[in-house]
């Protein structure tokens, strides 16, 4: 496995047989309430099964590999987001082509607000997002702070979350977007329709941190069908011990918010 760090390189790995191609974008700005856990969570997850992993970190000004077939971008403050944007934006056109050819984009807080089309922030400046979400997030006070358990949905299988949010925008979908889920305990995307997340093709957004793969093995799976499918055609993966996970994610739920 290549070290995940920035301006790392997968190329070198790819000339080998690799399986699974991790790209942690901008890993030094945007690593709130321990994202890189969801990295982890997926290499882990991968090599237990057998699969071959490159990780590398791409921060500001980097080049992206020439293949990636998953992203992850985590959350940040405002400050970053504006900080990042810039650079996102320009990548905005290679990031299409890279969802179009497979690849599955997961963001989180800050990372999932730059997915959509536009985040205001408290400050009143605008940061332009991918456009690769039908949403819009505008930052208003009070923030939403709390834990949250909410029942999501990816490609027909069903799972619960547990995580933590800390956030100022309200994020509201369009049409073409679908929630990842809904939140019996929480506030979610706006704290006003019980939505949590986004999805869109291969293009996943959540409010969660904790991080949130670790203790919800059946997220992070299906996040990895749809990574590996260039490899074995989307064929089910398998089965792995999850005792420990389910346990963590229990104790979560069951501590006070």
């Amino acid at each position: 496995m290549v070290v995940d760090r920035p301006g790392s390189s997968v190329e070198h790995a790819t000339r080998r047989r690799v399986d699974l191609v991790v790209v942690h974008l901008y890993p030094d700005l945007l690593m709130s309430y321990g994202d890189r856990g969801n990295v982890l969570t997926v290499v882990r997850r991968a090599e237990w099964r057998g699969f071959r992993v490159a990780v590398t970190g791409v921060t500001r000004g980097d080049p992206l590999p020439r293949r990636a077939d998953i992203i992850l971008i985590g959350g940040g403050s405002d400050r970053l987001q504006h900080l990042v944007g810039r650079d996102l934006l320009a990548r905005r056109e290679e990031l299409r082509e890279c969802v179009q050819a497979g690849t599955v984009i997961f963001g989180v807080c800050g990372g999932y607000q730059l997915l959509g089309h536009r985040y205001l922030g408290s400050d009143g400046r605008e940061v332009s997002g991918l456009g690769l979400l039908d949403m819009t997030t505008t930052a208003v006070a009070p923030r939403m702070v709390g834990r949250v358990t909410a029942r999501a949905n990816i490609d027909g299988t069903s799972f619960d979350l547990t995580g933590f949010e800390n956030h100022g925008g309200r994020t509201f979908l369009g049409p073409s977007a679908s929630p990842l889920g809904s939140v019996p305990i929480g506030q979610g995307n706006n704290g006003r329709d019980g939505t949590e997340g986004a999805v869109r093709d291969g293009v996943v957004g959540t409010y969660l941190h904790g991080p949130v793969l670790p203790t919800a093995p059946a997220f992070a799976d299906a996040l990895l069908v749809r990574a590996l499918r260039r490899v074995n055609g989307g064929a089910p993966l398998d089965r792995l011990d999850d005792r420990i996970e389910v346990l963590a994610a229990s104790s979560a739920r069951g501590r006070r918010r």
